[in-house]
Protein backbone atom coordinates (compact mmCIF):
# COMPACT_ATOMS: atom_id res chain seq x y z
CA UNK A 1 0.00 0.00 0.00
CA UNK A 2 1.41 3.35 -0.90
CA UNK A 3 1.64 6.08 1.92
CA UNK A 4 -1.03 8.53 2.00
CA UNK A 5 1.28 11.25 3.75
CA UNK A 6 4.30 12.14 0.83
CA UNK A 7 6.59 14.44 1.76
CA UNK A 8 8.48 14.73 -1.30
CA UNK A 9 5.11 16.78 -2.25
CA UNK A 10 6.67 19.99 -0.07
CA UNK A 11 9.82 19.53 -2.47
CA UNK A 12 8.40 19.14 -5.70
CA UNK A 13 9.97 23.03 -7.34
CA UNK A 14 11.19 25.74 -5.79
CA UNK A 15 7.84 27.85 -5.63
CA UNK A 16 6.84 25.33 -2.79
CA UNK A 17 9.51 24.90 -1.42
CA UNK A 18 10.43 28.21 -0.71
CA UNK A 19 6.68 28.80 0.73
CA UNK A 20 7.27 26.36 3.48
CA UNK A 21 11.13 27.02 3.94
CA UNK A 22 11.79 27.45 7.67
CA UNK A 23 14.80 29.52 8.01
CA UNK A 24 15.17 32.42 6.01
CA UNK A 25 18.86 34.70 6.20
CA UNK A 26 18.39 38.85 5.65
CA UNK A 27 20.79 41.67 5.56
CA UNK A 28 19.25 42.46 9.39
CA UNK A 29 20.93 39.18 10.39
CA UNK A 30 24.67 40.25 10.39
CA UNK A 31 27.00 42.30 12.08
CA UNK A 32 29.95 43.12 9.78
CA UNK A 33 33.77 43.04 11.33
CA UNK A 34 35.97 45.86 10.39
CA UNK A 35 39.28 46.02 10.95
CA UNK A 36 41.22 49.83 11.43
CA UNK A 37 44.83 50.71 10.36
CA UNK A 38 46.33 54.02 10.63
CA UNK A 39 47.05 55.60 7.80
CA UNK A 40 45.36 57.46 4.91
CA UNK A 41 44.10 55.99 1.75
CA UNK A 42 44.78 52.33 3.34
CA UNK A 43 43.05 49.38 1.82
CA UNK A 44 44.92 46.44 2.63
CA UNK A 45 43.94 42.96 1.43
CA UNK A 46 44.51 40.24 4.62
CA UNK A 47 46.77 37.68 2.90
CA UNK A 48 45.30 34.56 5.01
CA UNK A 49 41.22 36.28 4.43
CA UNK A 50 40.77 36.67 0.69
CA UNK A 51 38.93 39.19 -0.06
CA UNK A 52 38.91 40.91 3.34
CA UNK A 53 40.63 44.59 3.84
CA UNK A 54 42.12 46.84 6.88
CA UNK A 55 40.79 50.01 6.10
CA UNK A 56 42.31 53.25 6.98
CA UNK A 57 40.16 55.88 8.52
CA UNK A 58 39.18 57.73 5.40
CA UNK A 59 38.09 54.66 3.85
CA UNK A 60 36.63 53.31 6.49
CA UNK A 61 33.65 56.16 5.28
CA UNK A 62 33.17 54.70 2.25
CA UNK A 63 33.22 51.14 3.14
CA UNK A 64 30.55 52.12 6.07
CA UNK A 65 28.23 53.71 3.08
CA UNK A 66 28.44 50.82 1.17
CA UNK A 67 27.24 48.75 3.81
CA UNK A 68 23.78 50.91 4.85
CA UNK A 69 23.09 51.19 0.69
CA UNK A 70 23.34 47.02 1.11
CA UNK A 71 20.88 46.95 4.42
CA UNK A 72 23.72 45.97 6.81
CA UNK A 73 22.70 48.43 9.98
CA UNK A 74 25.78 47.15 12.70
CA UNK A 75 29.38 46.81 12.88
CA UNK A 76 31.71 45.19 14.99
CA UNK A 77 35.06 47.32 14.84
CA UNK A 78 38.63 46.06 15.41
CA UNK A 79 41.57 48.12 15.18
CA UNK A 80 45.73 47.21 14.24
CA UNK A 81 47.64 49.38 16.22
CA UNK A 82 51.52 49.92 15.81
CA UNK A 83 53.99 48.09 17.66
CA UNK A 84 55.35 51.42 19.37
CA UNK A 85 52.36 52.07 21.35
CA UNK A 86 51.76 48.32 22.85
CA UNK A 87 52.78 47.81 26.38
CA UNK A 88 51.52 44.82 28.94
CA UNK A 89 48.49 46.72 30.50
CA UNK A 90 47.15 47.90 27.15
CA UNK A 91 47.09 51.42 27.96
CA UNK A 92 46.62 52.67 24.81
CA UNK A 93 42.91 50.64 25.06
CA UNK A 94 41.66 53.63 26.97
CA UNK A 95 43.55 56.66 24.85
CA UNK A 96 40.47 59.07 24.15
CA UNK A 97 42.22 59.75 21.00
CA UNK A 98 43.86 55.98 20.33
CA UNK A 99 42.66 54.49 16.85
CA UNK A 100 39.24 52.79 18.29
CA UNK A 101 37.87 55.75 20.01
CA UNK A 102 38.81 57.50 16.32
CA UNK A 103 36.85 54.53 14.40
CA UNK A 104 33.65 55.04 16.46
CA UNK A 105 33.53 58.51 15.52
CA UNK A 106 33.96 58.05 12.29
CA UNK A 107 31.69 55.30 11.98
CA UNK A 108 28.50 57.86 13.62
CA UNK A 109 29.63 60.68 11.49
CA UNK A 110 29.40 58.97 8.26
CA UNK A 111 26.48 57.12 9.46
CA UNK A 112 24.84 58.14 12.62
CA UNK A 113 22.21 55.07 12.41
CA UNK A 114 25.21 52.18 12.36
CA UNK A 115 24.74 50.22 14.88
CA UNK A 116 28.30 50.05 16.45
CA UNK A 117 29.76 47.70 18.74
CA UNK A 118 33.42 47.32 20.08
CA UNK A 119 36.45 44.82 20.54
CA UNK A 120 37.29 44.54 24.35
CA UNK A 121 40.60 42.98 25.06
CA UNK A 122 43.91 43.55 25.40
CA UNK A 123 45.28 41.68 22.57
CA UNK A 124 45.89 44.01 20.39
CA UNK A 125 47.39 46.42 22.69
CA UNK A 126 49.53 43.72 24.42
CA UNK A 127 53.19 43.48 24.07
CA UNK A 128 52.42 39.77 24.82
CA UNK A 129 49.36 39.26 22.13
CA UNK A 130 47.00 37.91 25.25
CA UNK A 131 44.01 39.37 26.57
CA UNK A 132 44.76 40.03 30.13
CA UNK A 133 48.11 41.16 31.51
CA UNK A 134 50.74 38.82 32.20
CA UNK A 135 52.25 38.61 35.12
CA UNK A 136 54.64 35.81 36.46
CA UNK A 137 53.83 33.33 33.64
CA UNK A 138 50.00 33.92 34.23
CA UNK A 139 47.26 35.82 32.94
CA UNK A 140 45.88 37.95 35.79
CA UNK A 141 42.20 38.02 35.89
CA UNK A 142 41.04 41.21 38.67
CA UNK A 143 43.45 43.49 37.21
CA UNK A 144 42.53 42.95 33.36
CA UNK A 145 38.65 42.61 34.82
CA UNK A 146 39.95 46.79 35.64
CA UNK A 147 41.36 47.18 32.35
CA UNK A 148 38.16 46.24 30.23
CA UNK A 149 36.49 48.47 32.57
CA UNK A 150 38.53 51.54 31.36
CA UNK A 151 38.46 50.33 27.62
CA UNK A 152 34.70 50.21 27.68
CA UNK A 153 34.11 53.12 28.94
CA UNK A 154 36.47 54.97 26.62
CA UNK A 155 34.76 53.27 23.41
CA UNK A 156 31.20 53.99 25.35
CA UNK A 157 32.50 57.46 25.86
CA UNK A 158 33.46 57.90 22.19
CA UNK A 159 29.78 57.07 21.08
CA UNK A 160 29.92 53.11 20.69
CA UNK A 161 26.34 51.82 21.44
CA UNK A 162 27.56 48.22 22.46
CA UNK A 163 30.86 47.04 23.85
CA UNK A 164 31.73 43.41 23.35
CA UNK A 165 34.20 41.66 25.31
CA UNK A 166 35.71 38.49 23.90
CA UNK A 167 38.27 37.86 26.66
CA UNK A 168 36.85 35.56 28.89
CA UNK A 169 37.88 36.98 32.15
CA UNK A 170 36.07 35.94 35.16
CA UNK A 171 33.43 39.04 36.29
CA UNK A 172 34.31 41.03 33.09
CA UNK A 173 30.50 41.26 32.42
CA UNK A 174 29.91 42.58 35.87
CA UNK A 175 32.90 45.02 36.39
CA UNK A 176 32.20 46.57 32.42
CA UNK A 177 28.12 46.94 33.79
CA UNK A 178 28.73 48.74 37.04
CA UNK A 179 31.64 50.99 35.37
CA UNK A 180 29.12 52.20 32.29
CA UNK A 181 26.39 52.66 34.78
CA UNK A 182 28.67 54.83 37.48
CA UNK A 183 29.00 56.98 34.45
CA UNK A 184 25.68 57.06 33.74
CA UNK A 185 26.03 55.23 30.35
CA UNK A 186 23.22 53.32 31.35
CA UNK A 187 22.03 52.92 27.55
CA UNK A 188 25.55 51.40 26.27
CA UNK A 189 24.75 47.61 25.90
CA UNK A 190 27.18 44.45 26.02
CA UNK A 191 27.31 41.76 24.07
CA UNK A 192 29.47 39.28 25.52
CA UNK A 193 31.28 36.53 23.91
CA UNK A 194 30.03 34.36 26.53
CA UNK A 195 30.86 30.84 25.05
CA UNK A 196 34.71 31.25 23.17
CA UNK A 197 36.40 28.25 22.81
CA UNK A 198 40.23 28.24 22.35
CA UNK A 199 39.78 27.42 18.73
CA UNK A 200 42.38 26.68 16.29
CA UNK A 201 40.01 28.79 13.91
CA UNK A 202 41.28 31.96 15.26
CA UNK A 203 44.38 32.06 12.65
CA UNK A 204 43.91 34.59 10.22
CA UNK A 205 41.89 36.73 12.75
CA UNK A 206 45.57 37.13 14.67
CA UNK A 207 47.08 37.74 11.24
CA UNK A 208 44.55 40.39 10.12
CA UNK A 209 45.65 42.16 13.84
CA UNK A 210 48.95 41.48 14.73
CA UNK A 211 48.14 39.83 17.92
CA UNK A 212 49.22 36.31 18.20
CA UNK A 213 50.14 35.68 21.61
CA UNK A 214 54.17 35.94 21.54
CA UNK A 215 56.60 33.13 21.71
CA UNK A 216 58.39 33.44 24.67
CA UNK A 217 60.07 31.45 27.77
CA UNK A 218 57.64 32.84 30.70
CA UNK A 219 54.66 33.59 28.59
CA UNK A 220 51.65 30.92 27.80
CA UNK A 221 52.04 30.50 24.70
CA UNK A 222 48.18 30.26 24.02
CA UNK A 223 45.03 30.97 25.20
CA UNK A 224 43.83 27.80 26.68
CA UNK A 225 43.89 29.30 30.55
CA UNK A 226 41.30 31.79 29.64
CA UNK A 227 39.37 30.84 26.55
CA UNK A 228 37.24 27.11 27.00
CA UNK A 229 38.47 23.85 25.88
CA UNK A 230 36.19 22.88 22.97
CA UNK A 231 36.02 19.38 24.47
CA UNK A 232 33.13 20.97 26.66
CA UNK A 233 29.61 21.31 26.36
CA UNK A 234 28.06 22.15 30.17
CA UNK A 235 30.70 24.71 30.52
CA UNK A 236 28.94 27.06 27.99
CA UNK A 237 25.57 26.99 29.97
CA UNK A 238 27.31 27.88 33.01
CA UNK A 239 29.87 30.49 31.22
CA UNK A 240 26.23 32.16 29.94
CA UNK A 241 24.28 31.94 32.41
CA UNK A 242 27.18 33.76 34.98
CA UNK A 243 27.25 36.39 31.94
CA UNK A 244 23.31 37.19 31.79
CA UNK A 245 23.56 37.06 35.51
CA UNK A 246 26.04 39.93 35.59
CA UNK A 247 24.16 41.87 32.71
CA UNK A 248 24.92 41.02 29.46
CA UNK A 249 22.24 42.07 27.18
CA UNK A 250 23.20 39.92 24.09
CA UNK A 251 25.75 36.84 24.80
CA UNK A 252 27.53 34.92 22.19
CA UNK A 253 29.01 31.39 20.72
CA UNK A 254 32.43 31.65 19.15
CA UNK A 255 33.75 29.96 16.60
CA UNK A 256 30.22 28.73 14.93
CA UNK A 257 30.02 26.06 12.84
CA UNK A 258 32.00 23.52 15.08
CA UNK A 259 29.79 24.82 17.69
CA UNK A 260 26.07 24.72 16.48
CA UNK A 261 25.26 22.24 19.35
CA UNK A 262 26.67 24.75 21.74
CA UNK A 263 24.18 27.30 19.80
CA UNK A 264 21.09 25.61 19.94
CA UNK A 265 21.46 24.10 23.99
CA UNK A 266 22.49 28.12 24.64
CA UNK A 267 19.10 28.89 22.71
CA UNK A 268 16.87 26.56 24.72
CA UNK A 269 18.19 27.28 28.05
CA UNK A 270 18.03 31.11 27.56
CA UNK A 271 15.68 33.94 26.55
CA UNK A 272 18.78 36.60 25.03
CA UNK A 273 19.54 37.51 21.90
CA UNK A 274 22.09 35.29 20.64
CA UNK A 275 24.82 35.73 18.59
CA UNK A 276 27.63 33.63 16.63
CA UNK A 277 30.48 34.19 15.24
CA UNK A 278 31.30 32.72 12.31
CA UNK A 279 35.31 33.11 12.21
CA UNK A 280 38.06 33.80 9.65
CA UNK A 281 39.26 30.34 9.75
CA UNK A 282 35.92 29.48 8.23
CA UNK A 283 36.01 31.98 5.81
CA UNK A 284 38.89 31.35 4.91
CA UNK A 285 39.06 27.75 4.37
CA UNK A 286 35.77 28.13 1.84
CA UNK A 287 37.82 30.86 -0.16
CA UNK A 288 40.53 28.37 -0.14
CA UNK A 289 38.52 25.65 -1.63
CA UNK A 290 36.59 28.09 -3.65
CA UNK A 291 39.52 28.60 -5.60
CA UNK A 292 40.54 25.78 -5.93
CA UNK A 293 37.09 24.79 -7.60
CA UNK A 294 36.45 22.44 -4.87
CA UNK A 295 33.36 23.89 -3.52
CA UNK A 296 30.69 26.13 -4.52
CA UNK A 297 31.45 29.17 -2.89
CA UNK A 298 28.23 30.65 -3.27
CA UNK A 299 25.82 27.84 -2.37
CA UNK A 300 28.35 26.83 0.52
CA UNK A 301 28.08 30.27 2.08
CA UNK A 302 24.55 30.29 2.22
CA UNK A 303 23.97 26.83 3.65
CA UNK A 304 26.77 27.26 6.21
CA UNK A 305 24.92 30.80 7.17
CA UNK A 306 21.41 29.01 7.02
CA UNK A 307 22.74 26.54 9.57
CA UNK A 308 23.66 28.90 11.93
CA UNK A 309 20.76 30.49 11.81
CA UNK A 310 18.89 27.22 11.78
CA UNK A 311 20.69 26.47 15.03
CA UNK A 312 19.38 29.16 16.75
CA UNK A 313 21.93 32.46 15.93
CA UNK A 314 19.59 35.55 16.18
CA UNK A 315 22.92 37.78 14.89
CA UNK A 316 25.46 36.20 12.65
CA UNK A 317 29.15 38.28 12.84
CA UNK A 318 30.48 37.19 9.32
CA UNK A 319 32.91 38.38 6.50
CA UNK A 320 30.57 36.60 4.33
CA UNK A 321 28.05 39.57 5.12
CA UNK A 322 28.57 41.64 2.10
CA UNK A 323 28.87 38.41 -0.48
CA UNK A 324 25.97 37.42 1.52
CA UNK A 325 23.74 40.18 1.25
CA UNK A 326 24.82 40.82 -2.80
CA UNK A 327 23.50 37.23 -3.44
CA UNK A 328 19.82 37.64 -1.65
CA UNK A 329 19.82 40.94 -3.14
CA UNK A 330 20.33 39.87 -6.73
Amino acid sequence: MFPIRRNRRLRTNDAIRSLVRETYITPNDFLVPLFVVEGKGVKEEIASMPNYYRFSLDLLKEEVKLLWSLGLKSVLLFVKVDDSLKDNKGTEAWNPNGLMQHAIKTVKEVCPQMLVMTDVALDPYSSYGHDGIVEGGKIINDATVEALAEMSLSHAEAGADFVAPSDMMDGRIIGIREALDQSNLIDVGIMSYSAKYASAFYGPFRDALDSAPVDLIDVPKDKKTYQMDFANRDEAIKETEMDINEGADIVMVKPGLCYLDIVRDIKNNFNVPLAVYQVSGEYAMLKAAAEKGWLDHDAVMMEQVTAIKRAGADIIASYFAKDVVKLING
